[in-house]
Protein backbone atom coordinates (compact mmCIF):
# COMPACT_ATOMS: atom_id res chain seq x y z
CA UNK A 1 0.00 0.00 0.00
CA UNK A 2 1.67 3.24 -1.01
CA UNK A 3 2.16 5.77 1.89
CA UNK A 4 -0.02 8.79 1.67
CA UNK A 5 -1.00 12.27 3.35
CA UNK A 6 -2.81 10.51 5.86
CA UNK A 7 -0.24 7.85 7.38
CA UNK A 8 1.85 10.84 7.36
CA UNK A 9 0.05 13.20 9.38
CA UNK A 10 -0.65 9.72 11.60
CA UNK A 11 2.82 9.03 11.69
CA UNK A 12 4.00 12.82 13.04
CA UNK A 13 1.11 13.21 15.38
CA UNK A 14 2.27 9.95 17.41
CA UNK A 15 5.74 10.89 17.20
CA UNK A 16 5.09 14.52 18.19
CA UNK A 17 2.45 13.78 20.67
CA UNK A 18 0.90 17.37 20.75
CA UNK A 19 -1.59 18.73 18.70
CA UNK A 20 -0.31 20.42 15.26
CA UNK A 21 -1.39 22.71 12.59
CA UNK A 22 -0.97 21.51 8.68
CA UNK A 23 2.02 23.23 8.48
CA UNK A 24 3.31 21.97 11.74
CA UNK A 25 3.04 18.54 10.30
CA UNK A 26 4.12 19.30 7.01
CA UNK A 27 7.57 20.65 8.40
CA UNK A 28 7.70 18.44 11.49
CA UNK A 29 7.33 15.58 8.17
CA UNK A 30 10.21 17.18 6.82
CA UNK A 31 12.75 17.08 9.74
CA UNK A 32 11.73 12.99 10.23
CA UNK A 33 12.39 12.65 6.32
CA UNK A 34 8.85 11.26 6.03
CA UNK A 35 8.21 13.47 2.52
CA UNK A 36 10.64 11.18 0.24
CA UNK A 37 8.42 8.05 1.46
CA UNK A 38 5.19 10.07 -0.24
CA UNK A 39 4.68 8.54 -3.92
CA UNK A 40 3.05 11.90 -4.73
CA UNK A 41 3.40 15.36 -3.07
CA UNK A 42 1.83 17.75 -5.84
CA UNK A 43 2.22 21.10 -6.51
CA UNK A 44 0.86 22.64 -3.11
CA UNK A 45 1.40 19.50 -1.00
CA UNK A 46 0.27 21.51 2.31
CA UNK A 47 -3.37 22.57 0.90
CA UNK A 48 -3.38 19.03 -0.38
CA UNK A 49 -2.84 17.57 2.97
CA UNK A 50 -4.84 20.09 4.74
CA UNK A 51 -7.96 18.73 2.21
CA UNK A 52 -7.31 15.28 2.83
CA UNK A 53 -7.42 15.65 6.79
CA UNK A 54 -10.71 17.62 6.80
CA UNK A 55 -12.32 15.07 4.09
CA UNK A 56 -11.45 12.50 6.64
CA UNK A 57 -12.58 13.95 9.63
CA UNK A 58 -15.82 14.80 7.85
CA UNK A 59 -16.73 11.70 5.94
CA UNK A 60 -14.95 8.98 7.75
CA UNK A 61 -16.77 7.47 10.62
CA UNK A 62 -13.84 5.66 12.20
CA UNK A 63 -10.84 9.19 11.60
CA UNK A 64 -8.81 8.69 13.80
CA UNK A 65 -8.04 12.63 13.86
CA UNK A 66 -10.02 15.62 15.25
CA UNK A 67 -9.54 19.06 15.28
CA UNK A 68 -9.22 20.57 18.50
CA UNK A 69 -9.07 24.02 17.77
CA UNK A 70 -10.20 26.62 15.11
CA UNK A 71 -7.33 29.56 15.07
CA UNK A 72 -5.08 28.17 14.55
CA UNK A 73 -6.46 25.18 13.54
CA UNK A 74 -4.99 22.00 14.95
CA UNK A 75 -5.06 18.59 14.61
CA UNK A 76 -4.42 15.45 17.02
CA UNK A 77 -4.97 11.82 17.20
CA UNK A 78 -8.73 11.20 18.78
CA UNK A 79 -6.71 8.26 21.27
CA UNK A 80 -3.84 10.02 22.14
CA UNK A 81 -5.45 11.45 25.41
CA UNK A 82 -2.50 12.31 27.36
CA UNK A 83 -1.49 14.51 24.92
CA UNK A 84 -4.07 16.38 24.80
CA UNK A 85 -4.26 16.76 27.98
CA UNK A 86 -0.77 17.74 28.29
CA UNK A 87 -1.15 20.55 25.48
CA UNK A 88 -4.77 21.99 26.70
CA UNK A 89 -2.26 22.61 30.11
CA UNK A 90 0.34 24.47 28.65
CA UNK A 91 -2.27 26.59 26.61
CA UNK A 92 -3.89 27.47 29.85
CA UNK A 93 -0.89 28.49 31.75
CA UNK A 94 0.34 30.72 28.88
CA UNK A 95 -2.86 31.64 27.62
CA UNK A 96 -4.08 33.62 30.87
CA UNK A 97 -2.04 35.80 33.09
CA UNK A 98 -1.33 34.61 36.25
CA UNK A 99 -2.21 36.44 39.55
CA UNK A 100 0.32 35.05 41.81
CA UNK A 101 4.34 34.67 41.70
CA UNK A 102 6.61 31.90 41.87
CA UNK A 103 7.39 33.26 45.12
CA UNK A 104 3.66 33.46 46.20
CA UNK A 105 4.37 29.31 46.48
CA UNK A 106 6.97 29.24 49.37
CA UNK A 107 4.84 29.02 52.33
CA UNK A 108 3.07 26.48 50.73
CA UNK A 109 6.40 24.49 50.48
CA UNK A 110 7.97 25.92 53.72
CA UNK A 111 5.03 24.90 55.49
CA UNK A 112 4.66 21.09 53.84
CA UNK A 113 7.99 20.11 54.78
CA UNK A 114 8.41 22.09 58.29
CA UNK A 115 5.19 19.58 59.40
CA UNK A 116 6.64 16.15 56.76
CA UNK A 117 7.77 13.53 58.93
CA UNK A 118 9.82 13.06 55.87
CA UNK A 119 11.46 16.34 55.94
CA UNK A 120 10.83 18.16 59.66
CA UNK A 121 13.03 21.01 58.54
CA UNK A 122 13.64 24.75 58.54
CA UNK A 123 13.93 26.59 54.93
CA UNK A 124 14.89 30.05 53.69
CA UNK A 125 14.42 31.68 50.31
CA UNK A 126 17.72 32.26 48.66
CA UNK A 127 16.78 35.32 46.49
CA UNK A 128 19.34 35.45 43.75
CA UNK A 129 18.81 39.00 43.33
CA UNK A 130 21.01 39.74 46.50
CA UNK A 131 24.23 37.48 44.70
CA UNK A 132 27.51 38.82 43.27
CA UNK A 133 26.96 40.30 39.99
CA UNK A 134 29.44 37.92 37.38
CA UNK A 135 29.78 37.24 33.59
CA UNK A 136 26.29 36.50 32.29
CA UNK A 137 26.14 32.56 32.41
CA UNK A 138 28.84 32.30 35.31
CA UNK A 139 26.19 31.64 38.34
CA UNK A 140 23.46 30.13 35.87
CA UNK A 141 21.25 27.21 37.60
CA UNK A 142 24.22 27.74 40.67
CA UNK A 143 21.27 29.40 43.48
CA UNK A 144 18.43 27.23 44.34
CA UNK A 145 15.07 29.10 45.50
CA UNK A 146 14.64 27.37 48.81
CA UNK A 147 17.36 25.71 51.14
CA UNK A 148 16.35 23.84 54.01
CA UNK A 149 18.15 22.10 57.36
CA UNK A 150 16.44 19.32 59.74
CA UNK A 151 17.69 19.97 63.05
CA UNK A 152 17.13 16.50 65.40
CA UNK A 153 16.71 18.17 68.60
CA UNK A 154 13.43 16.97 69.21
CA UNK A 155 14.02 13.91 68.17
CA UNK A 156 17.44 12.72 70.09
CA UNK A 157 18.13 13.66 73.61
CA UNK A 158 20.88 15.84 74.60
CA UNK A 159 23.13 12.96 75.57
CA UNK A 160 22.14 11.05 72.09
CA UNK A 161 23.06 14.48 70.56
CA UNK A 162 26.70 14.25 71.98
CA UNK A 163 27.51 11.06 71.37
CA UNK A 164 26.60 11.33 67.46
CA UNK A 165 29.12 13.87 68.18
CA UNK A 166 31.93 12.06 69.53
CA UNK A 167 31.30 9.53 66.66
CA UNK A 168 31.25 11.12 63.98
CA UNK A 169 27.98 10.65 63.29
CA UNK A 170 25.73 13.87 61.45
CA UNK A 171 22.28 13.60 62.18
CA UNK A 172 21.70 17.02 60.76
CA UNK A 173 20.38 16.98 56.73
CA UNK A 174 20.50 19.84 54.58
CA UNK A 175 18.01 20.07 51.52
CA UNK A 176 17.52 22.18 48.29
CA UNK A 177 14.59 23.04 46.30
CA UNK A 178 13.83 24.38 42.65
CA UNK A 179 10.67 25.51 42.74
CA UNK A 180 8.28 26.32 39.22
CA UNK A 181 4.85 26.41 38.83
CA UNK A 182 3.94 24.03 36.51
CA UNK A 183 5.95 21.20 34.76
CA UNK A 184 4.98 19.12 31.56
CA UNK A 185 6.56 17.11 29.39
CA UNK A 186 8.11 19.81 27.39
CA UNK A 187 9.50 21.59 30.50
CA UNK A 188 10.55 18.69 32.65
CA UNK A 189 14.14 18.46 31.46
CA UNK A 190 15.34 21.76 31.57
CA UNK A 191 13.56 22.04 34.83
CA UNK A 192 15.07 19.16 35.92
CA UNK A 193 18.74 19.83 35.41
CA UNK A 194 18.51 22.84 36.67
CA UNK A 195 17.32 21.07 39.78
CA UNK A 196 20.09 18.94 39.33
CA UNK A 197 23.21 21.76 39.07
CA UNK A 198 21.63 23.62 42.17
CA UNK A 199 21.08 20.94 44.64
CA UNK A 200 24.64 19.23 44.34
CA UNK A 201 26.01 20.68 47.47
CA UNK A 202 23.04 19.47 49.83
CA UNK A 203 21.89 15.93 50.96
CA UNK A 204 18.73 16.32 48.79
CA UNK A 205 17.42 17.82 46.17
CA UNK A 206 13.71 18.64 45.13
CA UNK A 207 12.20 20.05 41.93
CA UNK A 208 8.94 21.31 43.17
CA UNK A 209 5.48 22.59 40.88
CA UNK A 210 2.31 23.08 42.25
CA UNK A 211 0.92 21.79 38.87
CA UNK A 212 1.94 18.61 37.23
CA UNK A 213 0.54 17.25 34.22
CA UNK A 214 -0.97 14.10 35.05
CA UNK A 215 0.26 11.97 32.11
CA UNK A 216 2.04 8.58 32.16
CA UNK A 217 4.67 9.60 29.70
CA UNK A 218 5.74 12.46 32.39
CA UNK A 219 5.74 10.18 35.06
CA UNK A 220 7.83 7.68 33.47
CA UNK A 221 10.48 10.53 32.40
CA UNK A 222 10.32 11.99 35.96
CA UNK A 223 11.14 8.32 36.96
CA UNK A 224 13.68 7.82 34.42
CA UNK A 225 15.35 10.82 35.45
CA UNK A 226 15.28 10.33 39.20
CA UNK A 227 16.83 6.86 38.96
CA UNK A 228 19.70 8.32 37.02
CA UNK A 229 20.47 11.42 38.90
CA UNK A 230 18.80 10.98 42.42
CA UNK A 231 16.90 14.43 42.47
CA UNK A 232 13.63 14.22 43.76
CA UNK A 233 10.03 15.45 43.01
CA UNK A 234 7.29 17.11 44.90
CA UNK A 235 3.67 18.21 43.76
CA UNK A 236 1.97 20.94 45.46
CA UNK A 237 -1.42 21.03 46.53
CA UNK A 238 -2.63 24.48 47.47
CA UNK A 239 -5.93 23.68 48.69
CA UNK A 240 -4.85 21.10 51.29
CA UNK A 241 -1.01 21.87 51.48
CA UNK A 242 -0.59 18.90 53.80
CA UNK A 243 -1.27 16.68 51.04
CA UNK A 244 1.40 18.04 49.26
CA UNK A 245 2.71 14.61 47.60
CA UNK A 246 6.16 13.86 47.06
CA UNK A 247 5.99 12.01 43.73
CA UNK A 248 9.99 10.59 44.24
CA UNK A 249 12.19 10.59 46.83
CA UNK A 250 15.48 12.27 46.58
CA UNK A 251 18.50 9.90 46.51
CA UNK A 252 20.32 11.06 49.73
CA UNK A 253 24.23 11.86 49.41
CA UNK A 254 26.70 10.99 52.23
CA UNK A 255 29.31 13.37 51.25
CA UNK A 256 28.66 17.67 50.21
CA UNK A 257 29.79 19.34 47.47
CA UNK A 258 31.90 21.52 49.51
CA UNK A 259 33.08 23.53 46.09
CA UNK A 260 29.64 24.46 45.62
CA UNK A 261 28.99 25.26 49.33
CA UNK A 262 31.98 27.99 48.79
CA UNK A 263 30.66 29.24 45.78
CA UNK A 264 27.47 29.84 47.03
CA UNK A 265 28.69 31.33 50.04
CA UNK A 266 30.75 33.64 48.16
CA UNK A 267 28.12 34.27 45.65
CA UNK A 268 24.95 34.99 47.86
CA UNK A 269 24.51 36.66 51.16
CA UNK A 270 21.39 34.88 51.99
CA UNK A 271 22.86 31.35 51.81
CA UNK A 272 25.88 32.23 53.70
CA UNK A 273 23.38 33.93 56.50
CA UNK A 274 21.84 30.75 56.12
CA UNK A 275 24.76 28.73 57.09
CA UNK A 276 25.85 31.07 59.68
CA UNK A 277 22.24 30.86 61.33
CA UNK A 278 22.39 26.83 61.21
CA UNK A 279 25.59 26.79 62.58
CA UNK A 280 24.70 28.84 65.45
CA UNK A 281 21.60 26.94 66.44
CA UNK A 282 23.79 23.70 65.91
CA UNK A 283 26.13 25.16 68.40
CA UNK A 284 23.37 26.33 71.28
CA UNK A 285 21.47 22.48 70.32
CA UNK A 286 18.04 25.03 69.64
CA UNK A 287 16.57 26.73 67.18
CA UNK A 288 16.79 30.15 67.87
CA UNK A 289 17.58 32.17 64.25
CA UNK A 290 14.70 33.38 61.63
CA UNK A 291 14.11 30.89 58.99
CA UNK A 292 11.28 31.30 56.56
CA UNK A 293 7.55 31.93 57.86
CA UNK A 294 5.37 28.95 57.93
CA UNK A 295 1.48 28.19 58.35
CA UNK A 296 0.52 24.80 60.18
CA UNK A 297 -3.40 25.58 59.87
CA UNK A 298 -5.15 24.84 56.92
CA UNK A 299 -8.10 27.25 56.93
CA UNK A 300 -5.35 30.07 57.22
CA UNK A 301 -3.05 28.64 54.40
CA UNK A 302 -6.77 28.53 52.14
CA UNK A 303 -7.04 31.58 52.74
CA UNK A 304 -3.70 32.37 52.10
CA UNK A 305 -3.75 31.13 48.62
CA UNK A 306 -7.18 32.38 48.08
CA UNK A 307 -6.23 35.91 48.81
CA UNK A 308 -2.76 35.32 46.72
CA UNK A 309 -4.43 34.08 43.52
CA UNK A 310 -3.33 30.77 43.97
CA UNK A 311 -6.58 29.53 44.12
CA UNK A 312 -9.25 30.82 41.74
Amino acid sequence: MAYNFLTLAKDVLEKENIPLSVEEIWEKAKVLGLLEKLSSSGKTPIRTLSARIYVDIKNNVDTIFEQVSKRPAKFFLKDHTAGLQEFEERQEQTGKKLKYLERDLHVLLSSFVNSDEHFKCSTKTIYHEVSKREKSGKNKWLHPDIVGVHFPFESYTENTLKLFDILKVNPYKLYSFEMKISINLATLREYYFQAVSNSSWAHEGYLVALHIVDDPELIDEMRRLNNAFGIGVIRLDAEHFMQSEILFSAKEKESLDWDTINRLVDSNSDFKKFLDDLMEDIKIGKVKSKYDDVCLEEEQMYQYALNAGILS
